[in-house]
C-alpha cells in the first residue's frame, strides 16, 4: 500500500510517500480502507525529533482516520465489513493512520453529517478534548475557559463542553473571534490584560497561550489541565496518553458522543486545511505554524 513515512528525524521535507506492507487487524481491532486521516502537532513533534529518537524507522505517522471497514479482527462485534467508521490507531504505536489502510483500536460509526475529511480528523481531537474535560469535571453549570479555542482541540472542546451544559469562554486572536463565537463560546482576545477581561472561572483547558495568567483565572494550578505545556514549570496537570509517568486513560467514549451530537447538528469538525498525501510536508508545515484554525487532514 501507499503510505506516508519518514526515515530520519528532521524537517517536514523528509516526508515521503512509499510502498509499504499492508497492516492487518488483530484481535479486538478493525482495518479500514482510509478515506482521510489527520495530522496532529504530536506527529510533527515526533518527526522533528523533539521527543527523541524513540521510534523504529521508517515510521508512518498519523493517529486518527476515517474509512470503510475491510477487515474485522477476532472478538470484535457490532461492526461489519463495508461499514463507515472513524477512529484511532493503538496509541502505543504513535502512528500508522496516514496510509491507504489503517488498523484501528477504537472507533465509532461515521456520522452522515460529517464529510470524510471532517471524520478523518475527528477522533484524536475528540478523545483529547473529552479526556481533558473529564479531568476538569466540566458539566452542567460549570464555567470553563478554553485557551487556544480556535485550534483543532480547542474548537472541538468548545462544542463538547457546551453539550455538557457548561458556559464556555474561549481565547483566540482578533481575527478568529467570530469563529469561536459560532462554535458556542464567548470569545475573548488573548494577551495582556486577559485576567481582567475574563475574571474567574471554574476550570481552564490550556491548548495555547501563557499559563501563569490562566492559573490566576482558575484560582489554582489544580484547576488547569494542559495539553500544550510540556515544561512542567507551572504545576498544572499535563494530560497525555503516550505511556510513561503521568499517562491518563484514553477517553474513547467521546467518539460515540461526538457522533451522536453531529447527527443532531450540534457538532462539527472545523478544517484548517486538506492536503493530498503527496503534499503532507505542506500539512506538517501548517501545523508547525501554531496558527491552524481547526484540524489538518490528508486525503
Amino acid at each position: 500500500m501507499r503510505a506516508l513515512q519518514f526515515s530520519e528525524y528532521g524537517p517536514a521535507d523528509l516526508l515521503r510517500v512509499a510502498e509499504v506492507p499492508e497492516p492487518h487487524a488483530g484481535a479486538g481491532q478493525i482495518r479500514i480502507a482510509v478515506r482521510a486521516s489527520g495530522v496532529t502537532p504530536g506527529d510533527t513533534y515526533l518527526r522533528s525529533g523533539m521527543f527523541g529518537e524513540r521510534l523504529p524507522l521508517p515510521h508512518v505517522p498519523g493517529v486518527d482516520a476515517a474509512g470503510v471497514v475491510d477487515e474485522v479482527g477476532a472478538g470484535v462485534t457490532g461492526v461489519n465489513v463495508g461499514d463507515e467508521v472513524f477512529g484511532m490507531v493503538d496509541i502505543a504505536l504513535l502512528g500508522g493512520a496516514n496510509a491507504e489502510f489503517a488498523v484501528l483500536a477504537a472507533w465509532a460509526p461515521k456520522p452522515a453529517a460529517l464529510s470524510w475529511e471532517q471524520a478523518g480528523g475527528a477522533a484524536a481531537n475528540v478523545e483529547t478534548a473529552t479526556r481533558a474535560l473529564d479531568l476538569l469535571g466540566v458539566g452542567d453549570g460549570t464555567t470553563v475557559l478554553i485557551a487556544g479555542a480556535a485550534g483543532g482541540v480547542g474548537s472541538v472542546a468548545i462544542q463538547l463542553a457546551v453539550a455538557r451544559g457548561a458556559e464556555v469562554i474561549g481565547t483566540a486572536g482578533p481575527a478568529t473571534q467570530d469563529f469561536v463565537a459560532e462554535l458556542g463560546a464567548t470569545p475573548v482576545v488573548y494577551g495582556e490584560g486577559l485576567v481582567d477581561r475574563v475574571g474567574s472561572v471554574d476550570a481552564v483547558l490550556h491548548c495555547a497561550g501563557e499559563v501563569p495568567d490562566l492559573i490566576k483565572i482558575a484560582g489554582s494550578p489544580d484547576r488547569v489541565v494542559t495539553i500544550a505545556d510540556l515544561s512542567g514549570d507551572h504545576g498544572v496537570r499535563l494530560t497525555h496518553t503516550a505511556g510513561g509517568p503521568g499517562a491518563d486513560p484514553q477517553a474513547f467514549h467521546g467518539l460515540a458522543i461526538a457522533a451522536d451530537l453531529a447527527e443532531r447538528g450540534a457538532f462539527t469538525v472545523p478544517l484548517a486545511g486538506v492536503f493530498p498525501l503527496d503534499r503532507a510536508a505542506d500539512a506538517h508545515r501548517l501545523s508547525e505554524t501554531g496558527h491552524a484554525h481547526g484540524k489538518i487532514v490528508l486525503v
